[in-house]
């Protein structure tokens, strides 16, 4: 397939829900074609799709990396959940440096680990969210389950692979809309 390559983290199961209930109920529903994510790259090229597998499957073989929703984002037209992870930063760190040449200036730029749950609203829309879910915001842990690599089909997404952090065995990727 000559589609880009797209890496997120997978979230654990009640996670998952819940952040995907919350991309529901605030992404403009016309736009919102895949469930609730975390990417780690955007546009990887798809030359290097064994090579990253292979990586992928290796960093998986750790234990799941400690994660935590640290605060609410502010995107201008849009809402995100501020993830904390030094165990997921280190693991993006690592593929970055192995991919370095091959990074295009959105996934070479420093990485701002966050969950969006609105994009592409009108800018007092999003403000408002932001201030509804900072008033009752509080910090909580992320179950971050494994990593995924998906082809990146113009919107909705096709697996690739992915694989469970603490065993690096393969997983099922949760099923994209479209």
């Amino acid at each position: 397939m000559t589609a880009p390559i797209i890496v997120s983290a997978l979230f654990g199961k009640a996670d998952f829900a819940w952040l995907d209930r919350e991309r529901r109920a605030h992404f403009p529903p016309d736009r919102n074609v895949l469930p609730a994510h975390l990417t780690l790259f955007h546009h990887l090229p798809p030359s290097i799709a064994p090579e990253l597998v292979t990586r992928l499957r290796n960093a998986c073989a750790e234990p799941p990396p400690e994660a935590r929703i640290a605060g609410v984002l502010f995107l201008g037209r849009g809402v995100a959940y501020r993830v904390v992870s030094p165990g997921l930063d280190a693991a993006r760190s690592a593929l970055a440096d192995a991919f370095d040449m091959l990074l295009t200036p959105q996934d070479a730029a420093p990485w701002r680990a966050h969950v969006t749950i609105q994009n592409k609203a009108p800018a007092d829309v999003a403000r408002t969210l932001r201030d509804h879910l900072e008033s009752g915001f509080r910090p909580r842990p992320l179950a971050i389950a494994g990593l995924a690599a998906w082809h990146y089909l113009g919107g909705p997404w096709a697996p690739i692979a992915a694989f469970a952090f603490g065993s690096g065995q393969t997983i099922k990727t949760p099923p994209m809309p479209g």
